[in-house]
């Protein structure tokens, strides 16, 4: 695997490697190494006849860390390092992009496009039982591997009595969701999330006394048709579904749910109770994940 990503990555520089190779740019430009550094990269690359990241890492002036993370940039699948962006640790799908837990999101992500998004749906629901089943993050990560594929990516906040994406993506604008439904604003608040590939996040917005009717509304049903007229994919998160009905009138709105529940955690009965509630929507429980953590 080291010897293919270093092909993939490197090509000789005669001159100036921070002129004439991607991978000194880049390196470069990271803060990775000084121009001195490419220098010396230069000297033993030309002596020993290696690539340049071969040369850079024997020389122990780069990691193989620093080697995957021009990789992602040359290939457009931008991931952050510990700290950057001063989003969420639990964003695994943005900071460890390279684990099992990863690959599991990427697999469900190619289940949904096939077995939902291909089909011409553009929104789902993401739903659990109860609010401690990890519903909020799966919604967040996956929101961030569409992304990734190159979908336009919305993320919704739905649960409009305890929310969590604005925190979780560190939101600045407290506008959300809520204020559009009640006519003061409209879904040009969603922030624009700028370390990732064409990901939008809108918050929940002010906390209304009113939640259920608030998304019962018509202006819901209007929200999410210019939602799905904009972006390829919309992701709603919502209230758990065993403590309120609001996630039955979001998932109606949505026309599909991903059901979520925890592993050795959430009752069977819960789910069965939720899958009833679906149901009486007439949308579709497109899948079921359940959460190892």
């Amino acid at each position: 695997m080291q010897n293919t990503m270093h092909t993939q990555l490197d090509t000789p520089v005669a001159t100036n490697p921070a002129r004439e190779s991607s991978i000194g740019r880049l390196l470069l430009h990271l803060g990775k190494i000084t121009p001195a550094d490419a220098e010396n990269i230069l000297f033993a690359q030309q002596k020993q006849g290696l690539r340049f990241g071969d040369a850079a890492l024997k020389l122990g002036l780069i990691t193989e860390a620093d080697i995957r993370q021009v990789l992602a940039l040359q290939f457009d699948y931008p991931y952050l390092q510990a700290g950057q962006g001063n989003y969420n640790a639990k964003l695994v799908a943005a900071y460890q992009p390279f684990t099992q837990q990863v690959e599991a999101l990427r697999a469900l992500r190619s289940q949904l496009m096939m077995r939902w998004f291909s089909e011409g749906y553009k929104s789902l629901a993401i739903v659990s039982a109860n609010g401690d089943e990890g519903s909020s993050y799966l919604a967040a990560n996956l929101a961030i591997v569409f992304s990734q594929l190159g979908e336009r990516t919305l993320l919704v906040d739905a649960n409009l009595r305890n929310p969590s994406q604005h925190s979780i993506f560190n939101l600045k604008e407290n506008r959300g969701l809520s204020d559009i439904l009640a006519g003061r604003a409209s879904l040009d608040i969603a922030t624009r999330v700028e370390s990732f590939v064409d990901l939008s996040v809108l918050g929940a917005g002010t906390l209304p006394p009113n939640p259920q009717e608030l998304l019962s509304r018509a202006t819901f049903t209007d929200f999410m048709n210019q939602a799905i007229g904009q972006y390829d994919v919309v992701l709603v998160d919502t209230t758990p579904a065993a403590i309120t009905a609001d996630a039955q009138a979001t998932v109606a709105r949505c026309g599909g749910a991903l059901l979520v529940s925890r592993l050795n955690h959430t009752r069977l009965s819960d789910l069965t109770a939720v899958r009833d509630q679906i149901s009486l929507t007439g949308a579709q429980i497109v899948g079921a994940v359940i959460n190892d953590f």
